[in-house]
Parts: C-alpha cells; sequence; structure tokens
C-alpha cells in the first residue's frame, strides 16, 4: 500500500531545509556582529582639561557690614540759641574745627560776674591777712588776747575757701562759654543735620543730636565665620598677618585689601559663628558705614593639584572623574575633594599632575571605551547634506521633457 502525507503536513517538510539554511548562514555573521557591538557607535566627542598645580588660597567667605572705627554723635553741653552752623552735610572736617556756635552772650555776663565775685574775696582776703600778721606780733608782746587772734585767723581761712570757690566759679563759667563754640572731637565726615540757626538748643536733651561725625579712613569691617575655622585662624593668625579683602556693591570693582584686626573671645551661641573684624586703609572711601560686603579671609596661598568642576561627576560610591588614557579610551577614577575655590575643585588623592580628565560630555562616555577630543564650546561636525537645486533648476528640468 502507497504510503500518503496530508497537505498539512507538507510545508513543514519543505520549510526545515530553508530554516537550517538561514540558521547556518547567521552563524557566519556572528563574529561583525559581535565586533559593532563592542564598538558601541563610535568615539563619544568630549572636552578635556589638564590636572594642573597651581597656587590655590584658603580662603573663607562671608558677608560684613562695614562700621567706623571711630564715630561720635554731636550734642550740645549748654542750653541757647543757634546762632551759626559753620560746616555743610556730608563735609569732611578736622578735629577741632568749628561747628557750631551757641549765642555766648548770656554765658560771658555769668563768667563777668564771676571773676568781679573773686576779686572781691582776694581783696577781702588780703585785709585778713594783714590783720593775722599784725595781732600775731601784738600776741607775742600780750597786747591781744589769744581768743581774738584766733577768730582773726578762722576769718582768714574761710577766705581762702572762698577764693578756692570763686576760682572754680570763674573756670566753669569760662569752660561755658568754650561750650558755646562746638567743635569736632574727631576727623571724619559729617552726616544729616536736623537743626537750623535760629533753633533753641538745650543741654544734654534726649534726641537733641546735631550732627553725627563717622571716621571714614581707615575703617573696619565686621563678619562673621563658623566655628570651626577657629582652629586655622589661630594658627595662621600666630605665624603672620592674615590678609582680608572686601567688596564693595557695584559690579566687577577690584577688592579693598586690609587686615584681620580682631577675634571675638567668645562662640554667638545662638550661631555657632565667630566675630572677625578686618580694618581697611580706604584711601578712596569706597568703603561705607552700614555698608554690606562680600568679605574673602586668605589664610594662606599653598600649591595644590587643581581640575575644573565641571569635570567632577558623583556616584552611590563617591565622586569621580574620567581620565583620558594614552589609548584615547576612557577610565573612570575615584578622587578625593580638598575644597572648591573659583570654580576649581583641589584634588587630595585620585590623579596626578599632567593627567587628562574630561571636563564636557560625560553623559556619552563609557568606561574602557574610545573618547574623540574637541575643542571647548565648538560646534559638532554634521553629515554633509546635498545642496538643494535652486529655483532656477528646477525650472530648467521641469522645461527639458517639453524641448
Amino acid at each position: 500500500m502507497q504510503q500518503t502525507f496530508s497537505r498539512r503536513h507538507r510545508p513543514t517538510l519543505v520549510a526545515a531545509p530553508l530554516l537550517i539554511a538561514l540558521l547556518l548562514g547567521g552563524c557566519g555573521d556572528s563574529k561583525p556582529a559581535v565586533a559593532a557591538a563592542k564598538k558601541g557607535g563610535g568615539a563619544s566627542p568630549v572636552v578635556v582639561a589638564q590636572a594642573k598645580k597651581k597656587i590655590v588660597p584658603l580662603a573663607i567667605d562671608a558677608i560684613g557690614a562695614v562700621e567706623p572705627i571711630r564715630g561720635t554723635t554731636v550734642r550740645s553741653q549748654v542750653t541757647g540759641v543757634l546762632m551759626r552752623i559753620a560746616i555743610r552735610e556730608g563735609q569732611a572736617v578736622q578735629k577741632d574745627d568749628l561747628l557750631f556756635e551757641i549765642d555766648p552772650r548770656p554765658f560771658q555776663n555769668a563768667l563777668v560776674t564771676a571773676e568781679a565775685d573773686l576779686k572781691k574775696v582776694k581783696l577781702q582776703l588780703e585785709s585778713a591777712r594783714a590783720q593775722v600778721a599784725r595781732y600775731k606780733s601784738l600776741t607775742t608782746d600780750q597786747m591781744v588776747s589769744k581768743e581774738a587772734f584766733d577768730k582773726i585767723s578762722d576769718t582768714a581761712r574761710t577766705l581762702e575757701a572762698e577764693m578756692l570757690s570763686g576760682e572754680s566759679k570763674v573756670a566753669n563759667a569760662r569752660l561755658q562759654l568754650e561750650y558755646c563754640s562746638i567743635r569736632a572731637p574727631l576727623a571724619g565726615r559729617t552726616g544729616h543735620m536736623p537743626v537750623r540757626e535760629g533753633d533753641l538748643v538745650r543741654a544734654n536733651e534726649a534726641g537733641g543730636v546735631l550732627v553725627t561725625i563717622n571716621q571714614l579712613s581707615p575703617i573696619s569691617v565686621s563678619f562673621g565665620v563658623p566655628q570651626q575655622y577657629l582652629g586655622a585662624i589661630n594658627r595662621y593668625s600666630a605665624s603672620g598677618h592674615i590678609k582680608v579683602r572686601a567688596v564693595p556693591p557695584g559690579g566687577d570693582e577690584s577688592p579693598e585689601e586690609g587686615e584681620l584686626s580682631f577675634v571675638d573671645n567668645t562662640v554667638d551661641s545662638a550661631t555657632g559663628t565667630l566675630r572677625l573684624k578686618g580694618t581697611f586703609a580706604n584711601a578712596a572711601q569706597r568703603l561705607w558705614p552700614a555698608q554690606f560686603v562680600n568679605v574673602t579671609v586668605t589664610l594662606a596661598a599653598p600649591e595644590a593639584l587643581t581640575v575644573p568642576g565641571s569635570a567632577l561627576q558623583t556616584s552611590q560610591a563617591g565622586q569621580f572623574v574620567y581620565v583620558v588614557k594614552a589609548d584615547k579610551t576612557a577610565e573612570q577614577r575615584p578622587v578625593t575633594v580638598e575644597r572648591h575655590y573659583a570654580g576649581e575643585a583641589v584634588i587630595a588623592k585620585g590623579l596626578t599632575e599632567g593627567e587628562t580628565i574630561v571636563t564636557e560630555g560625560q553623559l556619552r562616555v563609557v568606561p574602557g571605551r574610545p573618547v574623540e577630543v574637541k575643542q571647548p564650546g565648538g560646534p559638532a561636525k554634521a553629515p554633509k547634506k546635498k545642496d538643494a537645486p535652486k529655483d532656477g533648476d528646477k525650472t530648467e528640468k521641469k522645461k527639458q521633457p517639453n524641448a
């Protein structure tokens, strides 16, 4: 009996040789496919820089407030009418310059009266001393009793005390007259004056300020730093002067140079900060009282290995950088960062001077794969495109079939 196959099984028998052929063909092309996968689609474009040693200041940044080293609030010490204002608001004055004049006539009269009283007492004292000398000789000859001589002596001593009191009154009247001319107690710059000529000013009146004077050159800047810097500040200040720079608001102005002049003797327990002060010559008077400035305290300027801050990457294991090796492949290198300064990272461990590190394009870098170094900020190369035909060319091509 002849064996037959159903129509349903015939395609399977025919497709089997085709499937075996395809599998054999796939095995023959496996090596190029693996090579293409390993290559990863070509080199990754990156921007690189060199790890360099340079002077990197050990600095502390803070916000400070400008304070005058010397300042005073001028008030009147006598009561009277303000006759003259000898200065202008905002004027630079020197020590002992005349500021205000108060009507001196009442104080001149008081001085004349005190001098007259003193003169009267002096005349009485001269007479009493003459009587004491005369009665003393009479007492020796027993012509005047001892009681009478003691009485005249007591009168002379009383007049001597009155003379001392009169001299004090004269000196006080003269001092009150001098107070009528108010002079600058220090050199500086005057502020706002709330008084005008003709105003009645009173001695020691609450709020009776005539003018304020602040010394501008030199001047100080007060600021606070975290308490953990106390040990470094004490260590470096013991070896020399610590430089302080202050940049006033206003953009790209150059900083004012000064020195650290004060370290507070206690730490603020509320904020955990230490109060410091720097003194500045302020010759150009760019620093102004109550002004806020950016302060930088430079403790030292050591040489250190640095890389651009953009080269640092962070993973679960810590910070790392990509190092470009001699064969143009990338290596992931863990690093220890000591500190940052002016966009640079100071590397304490993990790199050596002269190594090439990736600063841009890290997202496309795979460790062990090649990289292609690009110029920083340069445009990426785009594939060339064929020039599009101009309108004239299109017109000619359309017309050619009709020719």
